[in-house]
Formats: C-alpha cells, sequence, structure tokens
C-alpha cells in the first residue's frame, strides 16, 4: 500500500526541486494509479478499500500539484517552513503592479480593438510570456534554496499567482468572443 508519511516527491520517486519532468511524472502517475486504483480492491476487506481510496486521493492530490507550477513552488516553500496565504499576500513591486493595471485596462479595451479576438490572442500571448519567465527565475531560487532565494521565490510566487488570475480573465474573454464568431 502507500506510504502516506512521504512528501509528494518522494511518493512519485523524483528529486525534490521546482523543476520536474512532465514525462516521468505523468509516467509514474499512471503506474501508481494502476496499483492503487479503489476498483482493484473491489473484493478486498472495508479498511483496505478505504486505504485504497485514500492513497488514490494522496497519488491525484500529489499529481496536480506537482504538474502545475503555482501549487508546485507553494508546496515547495511550505516543505521549507513558509506557508502564504494567496488572498492575503501581494507583491510590493510597484512597477509590477503598474504593469498589471495596464494589462487589466489593455483587457477592459478588448472589445474596442479592430479585431478583439486578435488582441486578446496577443495579450494570452504576453501573459503566458511573462509566466514562463517567472517559472524560469523561480528554478533558479530553488536551486540551492537560501533563505535569501526563498523569499525572491515567495516575491516570484505573489507575481505568478498575479498573472494566473490574469490570464483566467483573459481566456473567459477569449470564449466569450468565441461564442460571439
Amino acid at each position: 500500500m502507500l506510504d502516506f508519511s512521504k512528501n509528494y516527491f518522494e511518493l512519485f520517486g523524483l528529486p525534490v526541486g521546482f523543476i520536474v519532468d512532465a514525462d516521468s511524472l505523468s509516467d509514474r502517475y499512471r503506474d501508481l494509479q494502476r496499483v492503487i486504483h479503489p476498483d482493484r480492491y473491489a473484493n478486498a476487506s472495508e479498511q483496505e478499500r478505504l486505504l485504497s481510496l485514500q492513497g488514490a486521493s494522496r497519488i491525484n492530490e500529489a499529481f496536480e500539484t506537482l504538474k502545475d507550477p503555482i501549487a508546485r513552488a507553494t508546496y515547495l516553500l511550505t516543505m521549507h517552513g513558509i506557508e502564504m496565504d494567496a488572498q492575503k499576500e501581494t507583491t510590493s513591486d510597484m512597477a509590477f503592479l503598474m504593469q498589471q493595471m495596464e494589462l487589466r485596462e489593455e483587457l477592459e479595451g478588448v472589445r474596442n480593438q479592430d479585431d478583439p479576438y486578435e488582441a486578446v490572442l496577443d495579450l494570452r500571448g504576453r501573459i503566458n510570456k511573462q509566466i514562463k519567465t517567472l517559472v524560469g527565475q523561480m528554478a533558479v531560487q530553488f536551486e540551492s534554496a537560501t533563505p535569501d532565494q526563498l523569499e525572491d521565490a515567495r516575491e516570484i510566487l505573489r507575481k505568478m499567482r498575479f498573472l494566473q488570475k490574469l490570464r483566467t480573465e483573459v481566456e473567459s474573454v477569449a470564449a466569450d468572443l468565441e461564442d460571439e464568431l
């Protein structure tokens, strides 16, 4: 059965770090699901069925956490004893905040563009590029994970969350525009 004392990285047999091999993660996820899937325990004792359900739930939670850069960074910070409250924490980088305001204004005005769908795709592309840059910066912070680097990782995570929220809003507008086509 599954060892519930293992962290998510150990559970998947991966080195602890921000960079995760997506193929290895997916392969190991499928392997673990085959072993622990509740259907395999249909004729087992009630305790074994319960453990199977708990194991499958833990595997799913670990997989979702490790495949998402924001969730993975949050988990790594937690492993280092740094808790983050997404609702209360915000970046203090004024230039970044101003840029976010400009991007939000651009999103609000996208329907006034000659080609609103193209404008929203362009905006999404720029946001994705910023997120990719931050993901690269995050990887560097976790390489040796000194206290200063962990604080920098925390700040990068705040920015990633801002951009992720904005990207979700952009995706919503893009979907609305597609429906109108």
